[in-house]
This record gives structure tokens, C-alpha cells and sequence, in this order.
């Protein structure tokens, strides 16, 4: 991952609404969601949401696929991992086990 897409995708990320929407995306999984479903869960207003969707859309994060007249939205799982291992693939000069304690408290 280059820098400039990290920073995009942080970007996104820190804003309490599309904190929340990304966080729920990862919930649903590969099902994912509709807007509307989004907004419903998050008592958000529908307009507002699709603005949220597309920064997170555009900073390549969430994936959108149109099925019918509705948009499904989901996680891009793939995108945010490549994220995560470059936040933390020089994690302490390549002592791995100083990085074991952060891998071990994802409660998959």
C-alpha cells in the first residue's frame, strides 16, 4: 500500500459516522448493506449517509455493488488488511514477538 492511499483511507476513517458505518460493514460481512439499512441502524438521515458511503467508497475501503434498484455496500476486507500490514509491517525493527500481543487480540 502507498502512503497517500493510507492516508485517504485514515481519513475516512476518522470521522465518528463513518467510524460507525465502516464498523457495522465489518459486522455484516459479505452480505453487507444498503444504505438505507446503514442509516436505519445508525438513526442517521439517508441523504447524509450516501455522502459518508462515498468518501469511504472512494477511499477504497467499501466495495458497492448494485443489485436491482438497491446498492449493497460492504467492507473491503482485502484493502483493510493491506492497511493494517502497512501500519505495522516494521512493527519494532522486525521483532515479531513484540507485535504478537496485537495479532492475538483480534477475537475472531
Amino acid at each position: 500500500m502507498e502512503m497517500l492511499n493510507a492516508i485517504e483511507a485514515l481519513e475516512a476513517l476518522a470521522h465518528e459516522t463513518r467510524l460507525s458505518v465502516f464498523r457495522l460493514l465489518v459486522k455484516a460481512g459479505p452480505d453487507g448493506l444498503t444504505a438505507g439499512a446503514i442509516a436505519e441502524r445508525l438513526g442517521a438521515r439517508q441523504n447524509t449517509m450516501s455522502s459518508h458511503l462515498a468518501k469511504l467508497h472512494r477511499a477504497g475501503i467499501v466495495k458497492s455493488e448494485r443489485d436491482g434498484r438497491h446498492v449493497i455496500y460492504r467492507a473491503d476486507f482485502e484493502a483493510v488488511s493491506e492497511l493494517i500490514v502497512y501500519l505495522m509491517e516494521d512493527c519494532c525493527g522486525g521483532s515479531a514477538e513484540v507485535c504478537a500481543p496485537v495479532a492475538a487480540s483480534i477475537d475472531l
